[in-house]
């Protein structure tokens, strides 16, 4: 009983947390799941009949050893294609890959600045290897540049998220210009913007009509809009050539698994070649929060601020006794408690239209 006094003290606050064995009865308005693809017997067959057609169907070692795959190749030009990067590289998770990115990247003499309600995983990088970093106001793009211009570090890094999130606000698209005109590395973790926005639902890089350069670095993870599991970095070759070298998450751990990294690409296909009905969709689903809840979301994440941590669980467990599954995120990973909403392509509008006008009645 080493930590119940702590476990006491989270239960007291509200904030205790616990894993729940997922019902499939439920009405999923809580994972990332975004387009619905995690359901898609359809991708699910092409990858299992592909990989059962293969001599093997595990990864087998690191990526650095034997365990890449042509797989892992062709996913990864398939991902530079659709994305106009140089080079990309395979990782486990988005967790890792952010460890990946800022732990390598960030040197001896360098200075990283991270938008302040960047992922934890960007946190927990961050506090690696003493590096000096630097945390700015959430989206100020002011701040942003005026550290830039007195910062004196050897190479300057930039992290953003495309979309918050928690939040579920864009990056501002000034970001892409001030790093530019400062010589920034910029990161852009696209882990809940790909397959949610723009033209292509590539992500802010695609919605923003960016100019790929050498300094633009983007990550991305197969868990949520792609409905696998895993992540990318897109970057230009000698960035992603340094990552092999020097990337511990790269190095030391086994490569992506066969069947993850499969029905990755074949959901990247998909994705392509069902753009305008998926964007349609998308659009639906916001439609229906604003004209019901007075918000306006720019991809599928909607934060419902509440502020009272057990009011928020109250919500919650009263919601999911009516079938309906969301989340209640309360401190430390937001500053004051909120409910939070997927308005998944996975659920029709009206079942989303009938949880929103729940939610409205209990706030």
């Amino acid at each position: 009983m080493y930590y119940i006094n702590e476990l006491k003290a989270l239960k007291k606050s509200g904030r205790l947390r616990s894993r729940e064995v997922l019902k499939n009865s439920l009405h999923d308005f809580a994972s990332n799941d975004y387009l619905g693809l995690s359901h898609n017997k359809t991708l699910h067959e092409l990858t299992s009949t592909a990989l059962s057609n293969l001599p093997l169907h595990s990864s087998k070692a690191s990526l650095l050893v034997n365990g890449y795959h042509q797989i892992h190749k062709d996913f990864e030009d398939a991902l530079c294609e659709a994305n106009s990067f140089e080079d990309a590289v395979i990782l486990g998770s988005g967790f890792a890959a952010n460890i990946a990115m800022i732990e390598a990247l960030v040197r001896k003499g360098d200075r990283l600045f991270m938008d302040e309600r960047y992922h934890a995983s960007g946190v927990l990088a961050s506090n690696l290897n003493m590096m000096n970093v630097t945390f700015f106001k959430h989206n100020d793009m002011d701040e942003l540049e005026s550290l830039l211009k007195s910062s004196g570090a050897s190479r300057n890094i930039v992290a953003v998220e495309g979309i918050y999130s928690m939040d579920g606000d864009l990056c501002d698209k000034r970001v892409f210009e001030i790093c530019d005109s400062h010589d920034a590395i910029l990161i852009v973790d696209e882990a809940h913007s790909s397959g949610v926005v723009g033209d292509k639902l590539m992500g802010v890089f695609n919605l923003y009509n960016i100019e790929i350069k050498p300094n633009h670095i983007k990550m991305g993870t197969l868990g949520k809009a792609y409905g696998s599991f895993g992540a990318y970095i897109l970057a230009s070759s000698h960035i992603v050539e340094y990552l092999l070298n020097r990337a511990k998450p790269i190095i030391y751990a086994t490569s992506l698994s066969l069947y993850d990294t499969l029905l990755g690409h074949n959901a990247l296909k998909y994705i392509l070649q069902n753009t305008e009905y998926l964007k349609e969709e998308i659009q639906k689903r916001q439609r229906v929060v604003l004209d019901v809840l007075n918000i306006e979301v720019k991809g599928l994440i909607v934060p419902i601020y509440i502020g009272d941590n057990k009011k928020v669980i109250a919500i919650k467990e009263k919601l999911y006794a009516e079938a309906y599954l969301i989340g209640g995120i309360r401190q430390p990973t937001v500053p004051s408690a909120i409910l939070r909403i997927i308005a998944r392509v996975g659920e029709s509008c009206e079942t989303l239209e009938k949880l929103c006008k729940k939610i409205k009645s209990e706030i």
